[in-house]
């Protein structure tokens, strides 16, 4: 992936976002819609793997949701991985470096840096998390984070 600079990477991400809120704007079934912002992320962005984790309660364990890429790893537990950290700390992670990361689950060895945001329901309860990861390292910078939250707060789950 080529890196852009900031001012090109905030106007994609401003206009993907207009992208995602019209795809979602009257939808309400939750695997279309991460579906469609999938999709939008993947081919807008060009991520190497862009999808979403459904967090199932009852086992508890994150499940491969909706994506773009390659085969992922299909379960995930609470806690596990950058995917299971996000979830269970309710919070954005951005790691430059997989291999740095404690614990990381290697579902691709080409993967090499990844961000995580966690997708809440109105209560502030964490749904799913959409996960990204990048063929390079330091991929991902305060700009992802910021239009990724964004975007995440439009879906409603």
């Amino acid at each position: 992936m080529n890196i852009m600079h900031d001012n090109e990477k905030t106007k994609k991400y401003a206009l993907l976002l207009k992208q995602v809120k019209a795809l979602i704007e009257d939808e309400n079934d939750e695997i279309a819609i991460m579906a469609n912002v999938a999709a939008a992320i993947h081919e807008t962005m060009g991520f190497f793997w862009t999808g979403f984790y459904r967090v199932m309660p009852t086992v508890p364990e994150l499940l491969l949701g909706p994506f773009q890429g390659p085969v992922a790893c299909m379960h995930i537990g609470y806690g596990r991985g950058v995917c299971g950290t996000a979830w269970k700390e309710a919070r954005t992670i951005v790691v430059p470096d997989v291999e740095k990361f404690p614990g990381h689950i290697a579902c691709s060895s080409l993967s090499r840096s990844e961000i995580v945001v966690p997708v809440c329901d109105n209560q502030g309860n964490v749904k799913a998390v959409l996960d990204i990861d990048s063929k390079e390292l330091d991929t991902f910078d305060d700009t992802d984070r910021e239009w990724l939250e964004k975007i995440c707060k439009e879906i409603r789950l």
